[in-house]
């Protein structure tokens, strides 16, 4: 079992915009004032396509779908949130806290991946909790340990403990739970998700340890990462600002390992960090300043892993 895959399923944005209906508590997206829809769309698509370009130029198979024109989906670019896949074959199905969002899951996604060869024997769809108002937004909320099977989550109102409860028994996972927050106006709220604070490499964590205000769960958290050999890589609540904390390890070509994320998190980093990072992995960086402005997300959010067997 492995921590990291080569490939990635990532969707093109058709109706990129900064998304009023998850703004109320993702704090990191802004208007961009007196630029055309048109204009940013085609920004969000130029970031986007030089980003599956640099990741396909070392190795990375990016499987690109393109955003259906049919549907009002602002943020199909950030599919890790609706589904995940496991190498068991099985895959996940999420609910989704916007309702604007709940169209991002699309069935032919599967059919997709299939007809590329690989395996799905079990669909677990979460997904009518939002009839409870309950949600639990896939890796986004998820961080998964694959190899020593745990799920690290921060409660937020998009993270549901019950929810992660389940999950944890569907997939067997141990979960691993606390509430990270940051400030806003003054005031400590929840992060809405936990892979803004946090990542997860092979043999390391990036984590802003700053965000965990609860002691004890901070030094639960740690004692976690610890106990499985992590190194960790802490980062401040500023560089969370910058997306710092939104990053992905993958495989390229020759098994070698990327640390994926975008040109503001990079530039965020001190030397020390980038040392760090460069012990286990290379860094591969690309330019989300619209996406990461307007959508309030970053690198790690556009990538959901494929980790599903072959045929």
């Amino acid at each position: 079992m492995s921590q990291i895959t080569d490939t990635i399923l990532m969707i093109r944005p058709v109706h990129f915009r900064m998304n009023e209906q998850t703004a109320v508590n993702n704090y990191y997206q802004k208007e961009i004032d007196g630029v055309s829809q048109e204009k940013l769309l085609k920004s969000a698509q130029q970031e986007f396509d030089t980003f599956v370009n640099k990741l396909e130029a070392v190795g990375i198979h990016v499987i690109v779908v393109e955003d259906s024109k049919e549907t009002d989906t602002p943020d199909a670019h950030f599919p890790n949130n609706w589904i995940s896949f496991h190498n068991d074959g099985k895959v996940a199905i999420y609910p989704m806290f916007a309702e604007n969002r709940r169209t991002e899951r699309r069935e032919d996604i599967l059919d997709i991946l299939e007809s590329k060869g690989f395996t799905i024997n079990d669909v677990i769809d979460y997904s009518s909790a939002e009839d409870e108002n309950l949600f639990l937004e896939g890796t986004g909320s998820l961080l998964l340990d694959r190899v020593h099977r745990k799920a690290y989550c921060a409660l937020s109102p998009r993270a549901d403990e019950e929810l992660l409860i389940e999950f944890c028994e569907d997939f067997e996972y141990t979960p691993v739970i606390f509430t990270a927050n940051q400030t806003v106006n003054g005031e400590r709220l929840p992060i809405y998700h936990t892979n803004v604070m946090m990542c997860l490499g092979e043999a390391f964590s990036v984590i802003c340890l700053d965000t965990i205000d609860d002691k004890k769960e901070r030094k639960n958290v740690l004692k976690h990462l610890k106990q499985d050999g992590k190194e960790i890589i802490a980062i401040t609540e500023k560089q969370v600002t910058h997306f710092a904390g939104n990053m992905l390890q993958l495989k390229g070509a020759n098994n070698t390992p990327y640390l994926v994320m975008s040109k503001a998190a990079h530039q965020s980093l001190t030397k020390q960090q980038i040392d760090q990072i460069e012990k286990h992995a290379t860094i591969l960086s690309s330019s989300l300043d619209v996406i990461e402005e307007c959508g309030g997300g970053s690198a790690r959010c556009m990538m959901a892993e494929v980790f599903l067997p072959k045929k």
